[in-house]
């Protein structure tokens, strides 16, 4: 690396230290904050562009005005800084660089191993349990959908291990023809493995050996005048070859995902087609983080990069513009993938129609979110004019408390700014040590445990922060702030009208010495509503949660002779104190540590 000083940055001299390898760039500011990452096949040639050149586009000299020190980073390929590019962007969230926010992972379908009876399954998070992982799916609902589809078609369990091992009699699931019941071995190990192989085969993409398969059987069992079974194979096939029909798309290939990008008022939407085994698996939108004047191959570039850093990679990808690196990227994700990938952006017949798809896709979504944008920000400027503040907000917090009478309070804290929610910065808090019901001494609690952080440097600071609550509430707000020195921040009661119906709320300005009523029509109190709404239904899922999770506890805990290894062992065994309480005394037996006098005991604390 070879940094320099951060006063009096003289780009021509540095450039003429610099290597022909290839390489990584990254330019840092005055205070020594990350402003870009980029890669280079000739480190000296692509650092000279931006410091010999007399004339630059606006985003560039904007950033190299600010330049105050500038490190490499050699490599031996440029695919390799193609790859150490990505990650850093990943990681270290330059400021000017093009970025994908995507912080979900993928789902897929889990098919179970080591079992005599496996289950197909919803997974998300990592692939090491032992088994097979068709995917990635696009969203959740297209693994749901799957997953239903299989149920209906080969009748593979997708029950949970612990309800599996406890059944006595067949489940609902049986009782309405979706499943075989291998629970109480209504079904041979050797055909309910028939079913999982054809079940794994139409995952795969086979669904015409499947078909070919049934039919063939279907002849048998009716050459053995089996007529039962002969139409039951007869049905299964033509649900299949209907399905087959639905879904199968002519002219895809057996792996490619589509991509297309369209950029308008400084918004950039990537909208991808997801292709598996010739099957359509849906689509999925995007909205990297745009600099101005990106034009939409470097997002693609950019989005390529990185959305496949760290997933799987289709054979195939069909691009709506052509890419500078298109060769080096191929290679790149070839080597990260174990097989060859094909870069295509002059594509024709089908894929053309596909990618007009995406691209028809990507407009849509870009326009429905310039709309939302937009109604968003006249929210956020009319409650700047409302609140009298010197410009729009761009963070917005607001506190509820919820308990049941007094039981398990749980107190929450969401986000918003001007583009919406912002989840990731959601907070809980626990309260404990006040008195059962006192919802001051609660939200006092909560607030300090939030703003301790802010004034010990820590934190993003509120513009403007909401307390769901009359005067009293507000107080306690005031109260925190004053005493742990944190000042600056707007606080604002939120207290329902007469009747508690929408659009009759105050707005309790303490530190202004007064109320104001918005109305109905203010899209203010449209925006303050959303913000409480979601405070208040955060804090009521997590206050349900914490209770859940102490009334399973709690029977059990009154129990002599059961402690916290037991409790666990109990729980885990039968997914849930609902499956305890289903138990007998003789299954309850079969969890280790337990004799019959200690099941005896369980049994009688459960059913009175």
């Amino acid at each position: 690396m070879q940094p320099t000083s951060p006063q009096a940055f003289d780009g021509k001299a540095f450039v003429r230290t610099l290597t022909t390898s290839p390489g990584v760039y990254r330019y840092f500011d005055a205070d020594d904050e990350l402003l870009y990452v980029g890669k280079a096949g000739n480190l000296k040639k692509r650092v000279g562009s931006y410091f010999l050149k007399p004339r630059m586009e606006p985003r560039i000299a904007a950033m190299i005005a600010q330049i105050a020190r500038c490190e490499i980073t050699v490599t031996r390929t440029e695919g390799e800084a193609l790859l150490l590019e990505s990650q850093l962007i990943k990681s270290l969230k330059p400021r000017y660089n093009i970025m994908l926010r995507d912080d979900k992972s993928y789902p897929y379908i889990y098919l179970s191993g080591g079992e005599d009876y496996p289950r197909l399954a919803f997974h998300r998070g990592a692939r090491n349990l032992p088994g097979r992982f068709f995917g990635p799916y696009p969203s959740a609902f297209a693994v749901r959908e799957s997953l239903g589809l299989m149920q209906k078609l080969f009748k593979v369990r997708q029950c949970e291990d612990s309800y599996f091992r406890n059944r006595s009699r067949p489940c609902l699931q049986y009782q309405i023809g979706r499943c075989t019941a291998p629970c109480v071995g209504l079904v041979s190990v050797e055909d309910y493995r028939n079913d999982v192989r054809h079940a794994e085969m139409f995952l795969e993409g086979r669904s015409s050996a499947v078909i070919e398969e049934l039919a063939t059987a279907m002849e048998q069992a009716s050459a053995r005048l089996d007529f039962e079974r002969a139409a039951a194979l007869r049905d299964q096939v033509a649900a299949l070859r209907q399905l087959q029909a639905q879904h199968h798309v002519q002219g895809a290939s057996a792996d490619m995902d589509v991509i297309a990008c369209r950029i308008e008022a400084g918004l950039a939407c990537v909208s991808v087609l997801f292709f598996r085994e010739g099957i359509s698996l849906g689509t999925r939108d995007f909205f990297p983080r745009l600099p101005l004047d990106a034009e939409p191959a470097d997002v693609l570039a950019q989005f390529v990069a990185q959305y496949y850093l760290e997933r799987p990679v289709p054979r195939e990808l069909v691009l709506g513009e052509t890419l500078a690196d298109e060769s080096i990227l191929a290679e790149m994700l070839a080597q990260q993938a174990g097989h060859a990938v094909e870069i295509r952006s002059r594509v024709r017949g089908e894929r053309a129609r596909f990618l007009q798809m995406a691209e028809r896709n990507a407009q849509a979504s870009l326009t429905q979110r310039l709309a939302s944008r937009q109604t968003l920000g006249t929210r956020f400027e009319d409650l700047q004019k409302l609140l009298e503040l010197p410009e729009p907000p761009r963070r917005i917090e607001c506190f509820d408390i919820s308990h049941t009478r007094g039981e398990l309070t749980v107190a929450s804290c969401v986000v918003f700014g001007p583009e919406g929610p912002e989840k990731s910065h959601y907070r809980r808090f626990n309260i404990t040590g006040i008195t059962p019901g006192d919802d001051y001494a609660a939200m006092h609690q909560a607030l300090t445990r939030r703003f301790r952080k802010v004034a010990e440097g820590e934190g993003a600071r509120p513009d403007v922060l909401l307390i769901d609550g009359g005067r009293g509430q507000v107080a306690q707000a005031l109260e925190v702030l004053a005493g742990l020195g944190v000042a600056g921040i707007h606080v604002v009661g939120v207290a329902k009208g007469p009747a508690r119906r929408a659009g009759e709320e105050t707005l309790i300005l303490v530190d202004q010495g007064r109320e104001v009523h918005p109305g109905p029509s203010s899209p203010a109190l449209h925006l303050v509503a959303a913000v409480r709404d979601e405070s208040h239904r955060f804090a009521i899922s997590g206050h349900r949660k914490r209770r859940e999770r102490a009334r399973e506890r709690s029977v059990l805990e009154d129990v002599p002779g059961v402690g916290a290894r037991r409790r666990s062992a109990l729980l885990k065994t039968f997914g849930g104190l609902a499956g305890v309480e289903a138990a007998g005394v003789e299954e309850l037996m079969r969890v280790k540590g337990i004799d019959r006098g200690l099941a005896e005991r369980i049994y009688a604390a459960l059913h009175g």
